[in-house]
């Protein structure tokens, strides 16, 4: 088997993902956000506040990109900035009522993403994937 491709197959599956993944969120009547707001979001349903440095490093992405991401959250509603009551110079990141209303939705989409993913997989198939691929990240 040629392995020469692994790069463009692994673009091609976050391709086809992020389109499924925007399929889903038309088919809920939620516009306007991207598959790259999803780590965001998927974060702060975990644990909200969090501080712009935090969120950065735990999506791993860096700050400028994050800003803009964040930005966007905030004038779509859902996401609020906070100042940190303990040090003035660290912006908080916290959802909103309308982002905390998500929740439900994204598990949906993600339920039914990894379904796809996933279709015709045993669990050690599964889990090969996914050690693997992580093996493969910490190479770069």
């Amino acid at each position: 088997m040629k392995t020469d491709h692994i790069i463009a197959l692994i673009s091609q599956v976050r391709e086809k993902s992020n389109a499924f993944i925007l399929s889903k969120l038309k088919e809920l009547g939620i516009e306007g956000l991207a598959p790259s707001h999803g780590a965001i979001l998927v974060n702060l349903f975990r644990e909200s506040p969090l501080a712009m440095k935090e969120l950065a490093l735990r999506i791993g992405r860096d700050k400028s990109t994050l800003t803009s991401l964040v930005n966007k959250l905030e004038k779509l509603g859902y996401v609020e900035k906070q100042n940190d009551p303990s040090d003035s110079r660290v912006t908080l990141i916290a959802l909103s009522l309308s982002g905390d209303e998500l929740q439900p939705d994204f598990d949906y989409v993600s339920a039914k993403l990894l379904g796809r993913a996933f279709y015709g997989f045993s669990e050690p198939e599964k889990e090969q994937v996914v050690r693997l691929l992580e093996r493969m990240k910490g190479n770069f």
